[in-house]
């Protein structure tokens, strides 16, 4: 679990400016941004002595999109399997470290697990570990179905950090018929009518979902529930749950899967799949997508600002 975030300045930005030598990286105002954003992590938390659990992001390949994201993610799994562990992000200059953080923080937020009243009780938990039972990590598509699962509900909490437990489950099996149909290969691209096959995907997801949650000690208006919301999430509507389900699902495609996502598919498809995503945001939740860094091939796709543009951290929070 990821547990502090230690910001380290570059040494250009140390040292062309003596006055600013020794003043947080941070202001107060954003340093409080963050961590209301991304709960229980100790933001720019003092480099501990010896050589703790970690690992080290270069933000200024980071800014660049030229980071191994592949290797990173296989990093933080590895730590996050042993335990607790620490984030540095090294190279900061100063005008750009407050967005530089939230942006990978957003894309680490997986290793956080942030809860609520509603999902943190002992019945949450079984619905939490019958769920991590159905993934075999050590197949990469599964393992990447996983991620995104975890994202879901993750953006969900954040979104609405007072979503129902209904709602946080539908987020964790959203995606489960994939575990069938595709854990070895992606066909989504060969469908001759892809919403009718994503509305399929829906269907039978909702299906398995109540089957795997059953006897957890779920009540049954909320087993229905969830079974409800996991077969109309490939669609927007004007149910509330419905519409935070298909935000954060969109918001975890852009800030956590499109890279992987344009990689496997190619331009084509991605381009199709930006398209569909799009639509599926509520404004205020796109308003949010400034805030995410892609890859400028995406950025493209989305057609928004640069994120040079995007309003200062703490601005976002007021």
């Amino acid at each position: 679990m990821l547990k502090r975030l230690i910001l380290i300045a570059s040494s250009r930005s140390s040292s062309d400016d003596p006055s600013a030598r020794g003043t947080p990286l941070l202001s107060p105002s954003d340093r409080a941004a963050l961590s209301r954003e991304f709960p229980g992590v100790e933001i720019d938390a003092p480099c501990p002595p010896g050589d703790a659990p970690h690992a080290a992001i270069d933000a200024r390949a980071w800014r660049a999109s030229a980071l191994d994201l592949w290797a990173l993610d296989t990093h933080l799994h590895a730590l996050d399997a042993r335990g607790p562990f620490d984030l540095r992000l090294e190279g900061l200059d100063r005008e750009a470290a407050a967005r530089t953080a939230h942006e990978v923080l957003t894309r680490c937020q997986r290793f956080i697990r942030r809860r609520n009243l509603a999902s943190a009780t002992a019945v949450f938990a079984r619905v939490l570990g019958r769920h991590r039972e159905l993934y075999d990590l050590d197949r990469p598509l599964v393992r990447a179905d996983y991620d995104h699962a975890i994202d879901v509900w993750q953006w969900m909490l954040r979104l609405d950090p007072r979503a129902g437990a209904a709602a946080q489950a539908a987020a964790l099996f959203h995606d489960v018929e994939r575990l069938v149909s595709e854990a070895d290969v992606r066909i989504e691209h060969r469908a001759a009518d892809y919403q009718a096959f994503k509305d399929e995907h829906a269907r039978r997801g909702a299906a398995l979902a109540c089957a795997t949650l059953a006897g957890v000690g779920l009540p049954p208006e909320v087993l229905d529930r969830i079974g409800a919301l996991v077969a109309s999430h490939e669609r927007p509507g004007d149910d509330a749950e419905l519409a935070l389900l298909n935000d954060a699902d969109a918001l975890s495609f852009f800030s956590l899967n499109s890279a992987g996502f344009l990689d496997y598919y190619g331009p084509e498809h991605t381009r199709a799949k930006v398209a569909y995503t799009l639509r599926r945001l509520r404004p205020e939740a796109r308003a949010l997508l400034p805030r995410i860094r892609c890859r400028p091939e995406v950025e493209a796709m989305i057609g928004e600002p640069r994120r040079t543009s995007a309003p200062a951290l703490a601005e976002t929070q007021a």
